[in-house]
């Protein structure tokens, strides 16, 4: 079975970052935002380094930890050999776990912090996650400066950064249950069209979660997606009442959450950050919702497997919060 039910593992407290377009989009309360996306740094790169910083710090200054308060610091981004996250990991005496699910990177933390809280008796694990638009961009596309024509079928690279603070201290979000996914291909080479290649994991591990813990859909009050988009969505909801006659009345994709339509953001958000920050920073500010499952959802590719004409599988995480 691989999902597991938690018995009391709480995520404590979160910090959040946004950039410069999030902050005129639909998320209402964050932390901090940027003003550009060099954020006072000579290189994008750099930026986002000081992105999670940022969260980590502060995360640490509002709970009043030290270094030696934490038991583990897992941290995630989208670029090569998650590099952005090791240089933040330099910066402190924390044992350091660097993972990579690409834009299912956020749950992916949740489960494995919430797995050692629950499992291993450590007391408190920080989680760290973030994506900038001008280094997912060039790596994963083009440049944004080389202004390269983009279908409607594309997605924007969030830029944020999200820090959590995850143990047995009980809080207002109990994190409840989670579903590691299947790696799933479905022979689609298309880069500027992850909706497609993403839908069918998300289906799968939402069956997987239901099945494994004997739940209809309707169990939940929302059904979040991580950043499937406004076309990905669409084929999630027709997947599923394809393939496992399920028609979801309570769900949402974040990526379709994010930004304005004035944005012209083409199918909407993407990345690591953009399920945190949609989930944070926007539904738990409604306080409408009391039991949410997340489906964070990630395309595993890259530049030279996509030159190279190889399909790209997929993967997506799920976990259950349930809120007070």
């Amino acid at each position: 079975m691989s999902s597991k039910k938690y018995k009391n593992v709480y995520l404590d407290d979160y910090f959040t970052i946004v950039g410069p377009l999030e902050k005129e989009s639909h998320l209402k309360k964050y932390n901090l935002s940027m003003d550009d996306y060099y954020y006072k740094e000579k290189t994008f790169e750099q930026a986002e380094v000081k992105m999670q910083s940022d969260v980590v710090n502060n995360l640490k200054k509002n709970n009043s930890l030290n270094d030696s308060d934490i038991d583990l610091l897992v941290g995630g981004d989208l670029t090569n050999q998650i590099a952005v996250s090791s240089y933040n990991a330099k910066n402190y005496n924390i044992p350091f776990l660097g993972v990579y699910s690409a834009c299912a990177t956020f749950p992916e933390e949740l489960i494995l912090a919430s797995n050692f809280v629950d499992c291993s008796g450590f007391k408190k694990v920080i989680t760290v996650v973030s994506s900038h638009n001008l280094t997912a961009e060039k790596q994963f596309r083009y440049p944004v400066e080389y202004g390269a024509p983009r279908p409607h079928t594309s997605t924007f690279t969030t830029t944020g950064a999200i820090a959590t603070l995850v143990g047995k201290r009980e809080s207002k979000i109990k994190i409840e249950s989670s579903t590691i996914g299947v790696a799933i291909d479905m022979d689609i080479s298309d880069a500027n069209h992850m909706g497609a290649v993403m839908a069918p994991a998300a289906a799968s591990t939402l069956m997987r979660h239901l099945t494994d813990l004997k739940r209809d859909a309707s169990y939940y009050d929302l059904i979040l997606t991580g950043d499937l988009g406004c076309v990905g969505g669409k084929i999630f909801q027709d997947y599923l009442e394809k393939n496992y006659n399920v028609q979801l009345k309570n769900y949402m994709d974040a990526g379709c959450e994010l930004f304005l339509d004035s944005q012209e953001t083409y199918a909407g958000g993407s990345g690591p950050a953009c399920l945190p920050l949609v989930l944070f920073c926007k539904i738990l500010t409604t306080k409408k919702y009391k039991k949410i499952l997340i489906i964070g959802t990630g395309a595993l590719h890259s530049t030279t497997f996509v030159n190279q004409k190889m399909s790209i599988p997929a993967i997506a995480h799920a976990v259950s919060l349930e809120v007070e």
